[in-house]
This record gives structure tokens, C-alpha cells and sequence, in this order.
């Protein structure tokens, strides 16, 4: 009895060992933040195509003929390493580029099936290329040109990435880039800039000169029309004291004249006054 108890113990290990080795190879979950492909190792369609089909949840499979690749299908962002742009006129720019993206779930077994690499390869490769490719077209203007429209130029370039990735089933979500020009032409920009500030702080000085001048002119007037009215005041003084002055005079001069005798009136008793200033 211990013998055959023994033997059944084994023989259901096996089976259990069995049953997990099979699961672990030929099952498998794909879970929401991805999207799975199950496809055929040595078999393609009548169009040359891979064998593939969408899947997701438990996916079983058979692994001789069968496999199942997963992709991400959450925001991927990608830091570029920088690289060199030259422009029309020769000047190389230096371009940092980050790019967040996502996988459309609906070309994901078209991207499995074109590509057969995980997504970090896509990125370092494919991506990368469409990437200097869009910097490169678009910044065949010169130097001045791509400083002075550095906004435009990026949204031209993210246009370009957006038209090429979504055609191979990658949506993009965020494109920025640093731009940093060559050392030559930065000092150049800065020395321009440091003219423009010096013409400008020339400019208002000479403003503030007029406005300063303007000012002085202003209170000179006004000064001198306040020394007109008070020498018309003055002299209209002076000209009714003297008119006073003259009269008081004249009777003055009359008075020492007179003997102080009155004059006689015949035909009366009865003086008559008479006016010594005349």
C-alpha cells in the first residue's frame, strides 16, 4: 500500500509540474497599458503578410508555432542626446530635442509586423531618423531667418513629426526642443542687442534733454512775463505819482508867488474865492 501510495504521489507531482510548465509557456496576460500581438513564427498571409492579430487579457498560445509580443501603449517620453543642424548659410545649431508619444492601438500589429524590435529600438532608430530628418528640411533658411521665427520653426517641425509618425501608428503628444545657436553668432546677437540698448538709452537721454530744455524755456517765459507785469505795474505807479506830484507842484509854486494880498472885487462886499493853481 505505501508503495502505491507512494507511485500516486509522484505521478501527480509530474502532472501538476506538467500542468505549470505548460501554463507558464503557453499562456499568457496582457493587461490594459498594453496592447498584445499574437502571431505566427513561420507563416504569412496571401499579401506577404505577417500572420498576426490584437489580443489582450489571457492569451493562450501554442509557443513551437505560436508567440505573443506586448507593447506599451501609455505616454512614452524620450530625452534625445542633442545633435548638430546646419543651416543655409553654414551656422550649425545645436539641437535637444524631448518627444513624448504613444502607441495607437489600432497600428499596433502594423508596427509589430514592419519593425519586429521593441519599442526602445523604434525610438533610438526610426524616431530619432524622422526627427533630424524634419530639423534638417525645415531649417534650410539662413541663420538670421531661424533666430528671428525659432516658434514657427519648431511648430513646422512638429507638424512634419506629427504627419510622419501617425502614419506609422505613433501619436504624438508633446515635441520640444532647445535651440542653441553657434557661439560666433550668439555673441553677435548679444553684441547687436547691447547697440540696440546703448541707442535706445542715447535716445532717451537726448529726449530727456529736450523735455529738460523745453522745461527751462517754460519757467524763462514765465519768468519774464512776470517781470513784464510787474514792470508795467510798476511804471503805471510811477506815472500816477508823478501826475500827483506835478499838480501838488504847481499849486506849491503858485503859493510862494502870492504876496498875500486877496484881490479886490469892486461892485461888493462879498469875496470871491479864487483858485491860486490857475
Amino acid at each position: 500500500m505505501n508503495k502505491k501510495l507512494i507511485q500516486s504521489i509522484v505521478y501527480a507531482v509530474l502532472v501538476f509540474a506538467g500542468i505549470t510548465i505548460l501554463m507558464s509557456t503557453c499562456c499568457t496576460v496582457v493587461d490594459t497599458s498594453e496592447v498584445g500581438i499574437r502571431f505566427k513564427k513561420f507563416s504569412l498571409t496571401e499579401q506577404g503578410k505577417l500572420d498576426a492579430a490584437p489580443v489582450t487579457g489571457w492569451v493562450f498560445y501554442n509557443p513551437i508555432t505560436t508567440s505573443v509580443y506586448t507593447y506599451p501603449v501609455y505616454v512614452q517620453r524620450v530625452d534625445y542626446r542633442p545633435f548638430t543642424v546646419t543651416t543655409k548659410d553654414a551656422a550649425v545649431f545645436e539641437m535637444d530635442p524631448v518627444l513624448a508619444f504613444r502607441v495607437n492601438r489600432d497600428k499596433a500589429v502594423d508596427i509589430f509586423a514592419k519593425y519586429r524590435k521593441p519599442l526602445e529600438d523604434i525610438e533610438a532608430g526610426y524616431m530619432r531618423t524622422v526627427i533630424y530628418d524634419a530639423y534638417r528640411i525645415t531649417a534650410n533658411n539662413t541663420s538670421d531667418e531661424l533666430m528671428a521665427s525659432r516658434a514657427q520653426f519648431e511648430a513646422e517641425v512638429r507638424v512634419m513629426l506629427e504627419r510622419s509618425l501617425n502614419e506609422e501608428g505613433f501619436l504624438v503628444e508633446e515635441f520640444t526642443s532647445q535651440i542653441t545657436p553657434p557661439e560666433s553668432l550668439s555673441k553677435a546677437i548679444e553684441a547687436k542687442n547691447q547697440a540696440i540698448q546703448e541707442a535706445l538709452k542715447a535716445e532717451n537721454l537726448v529726449k530727456q534733454a529736450e523735455a529738460n530744455a523745453k522745461i527751462a524755456i517754460a519757467k524763462a517765459e514765465g519768468e519774464a512775463k512776470a517781470l513784464r507785469i510787474q514792470a508795467d505795474g510798476e511804471a503805471y505807479y510811477n506815472r500816477t505819482v508823478a501826475a500827483s506830484l506835478n499838480q501838488l507842484l504847481v499849486q506849491q509854486d503858485a503859493i510862494e508867488k502870492w504876496d498875500g494880498k486877496l484881490p479886490e472885487y469892486v461892485g461888493g462886499n462879498n469875496i470871491p474865492m479864487i483858485n491860486l493853481g490857475k
